[in-house]
């Protein structure tokens, strides 16, 4: 940018102050506006409870429902979700106040070099064909190298640099926050796509002896390898040239979210139902059996069917199943996976003494729960229909392995889209099933 051209962008500012000119200020939600969501949440469920139930009865009675009631009920099941939506955008929106504005880890000590660099990359996404800033840009990336602190990937004419690491950790904390799968599972920092991990699948074996009692020899545990498929996990963010121009456009913060919620959203159906070329593996690709842990290969998770062609489960005694197939080292940290038109599906259903399985979140940061097990919201797993899986539940952190090569690189492109500049982004992605015993499917089938 100009000289010239900032300075009459000051002065246009400093015009608006002088005249008066307000400028809107945005604030974060408080605890109190949240408690008040909170609040509603309660006491819409106790409302669709009563609604539920008196449809039901109505059931019993006539065999059908009232349409009255049945409207009441789609009603309230429609508050209740966007009610959900609003408590967890509002604790989103609180966490991200919560955030220093300076980005990156702030745990870390501050690196001149790192520091520099960052100022040189935002300074070149805004106006790369500026001799200068081109040398600023190089000369700091050589300081950083030399440093060691983040290896940098540059494709010399092309224009590719590496992103600086307070951006790149800035990028990789929202897609977490944005991507439901990465929340929950194993994620590596990897070097290379060729990373592999070895995993214990039967332990090993022991024996009780007495004292002097002969030792048997003991079998050594099976090792299984998990390596999971890479693809290119790729943004193409753009914002037009006048954009760039202006001085108060946050460049730097436009970046971060835009290339984060694409990559949160690639991801969120390659970790679930990738087919593992070019991409990650999902954990419902393959063919699921219903064969229990002893007699089922290492990688093939097992599922539980729900009973009817077409449709969920009549009974909760098959979540009760599902539960149950899940051994006792899993389920301590198990948790349900599936997407909101099965959450509607989940909350009409009771136990035995007609208490309700599905519970709000009545308490800021915690999920949903269903027979008391937290709830993930994936949008990416699959609708109800026959012998489609559209719900998992385990202990996804030890069930499925997400693998990041390190670093971010990005090109700078103003020749494809006149009068637009676009940034490919782009970083090494992986994910497969990491242990095939942590994680139970629902297939709709009646087998």
């Amino acid at each position: 940018m100009s000289k010239h051209l900032m300075a009459a962008h000051f002065a246009a500012f400093s015009a608006r102050l002088a005249a008066g000119v307000a400028l809107e200020v945005k604030e974060g939600p408080d605890l109190a506006e949240i408690g008040r969501t909170i609040e509603k949440i309660g006491k819409g469920f106790e409302e669709y409870k009563s609604a539920n139930d008196r449809a039901l009865e109505e059931v019993k009675k006539a065999g059908t429902v009232d349409p009255v009631t049945k409207a009441k009920l789609d009603k309230l099941d429609a508050e209740m979700d966007a009610l959900t939506e609003l408590k967890k955008d509002l604790e989103a929106v609180a966490k991200k106040a919560a955030r220093s504005n300076l980005g990156g880890d702030q745990s870390k000590p501050v690196i001149p070099e790192q520091v520099a660099y960052k100022e040189a990359f935002v300074n070149w996404l805004r106006n790369p064909s500026d001799p200068q800033i081109q040398m600023d840009l190089k000369t700091a990336q050589k300081a950083v190298e030399a440093k060691a602190v983040q290896t940098v990937t540059s494709t010399g004419s092309a224009g590719g640099f590496a992103l600086p690491e307070q951006i790149e950790s800035t990028v990789a904390r929202l897609t977490i926050d944005l991507s439901p799968i990465r929340q929950i599972s194993t994620v590596r920092q990897v070097g290379s796509p060729d990373y592999k991990e070895l995993f214990d699948v039967n332990g090993a074996a022991f024996e009780w002896v007495g004292e002097a009692g002969a030792r048997s020899q003991t079998n050594t545990p099976d090792l299984a390898e998990v390596a999971p498929t890479f693809g290119t996990a790729s943004a193409r963010p753009r914002a037009s040239e006048e954009s760039l121009d202006d001085l108060f456009f946050d460049v730097e913060g436009w970046l971060q979210t835009s290339v984060a919620e694409a990559l949160a959203a690639g991801e969120g159906a390659a970790f679930i139902s990738g087919n593992g070329t070019n991409r990650p593996t999902g954990f419902l690709t393959g063919t699921p059996v219903v064969t229990g842990d002893a007699g089922r290969a290492f990688g093939v998770l097992q599922y539980v069917p729900s009973g009817q062609a077409a449709a969920m489960p009549a009974s909760a005694d098959v979540f009760l199943d599902m539960v149950y197939s899940l051994r006792a080292r899993y389920r301590a940290n198990a948790r349900w996976v599936t997407n909101r038109s099965v959450l509607a599906a989940m909350r009409k259903y009771k136990d035995t003494t007609g208490q309700y399985l599905w519970q709000p979140s009545l308490s800021q940061s915690q999920p949903e729960s269903f027979m008391g097990y937290a709830i993930t919201e994936a949008e990416d797993m699959p609708a109800v229909a026959a012998n489609a899986f559209p719900l998992a539940f385990g202990d996804f952190r030890e069930g499925y392995l997400i693998a990041d090569r390190v670093g971010l690189r990005i090109t700078r492109d103003d020749i494809t889209l006149p009068g637009f500049v676009q940034w490919y982004v782009r970083r090494r992605v992986g994910g497969r099933i990491r242990n095939s015993q942590a994680i139970k499917l629902l297939r709709i089938a009646t087998t």
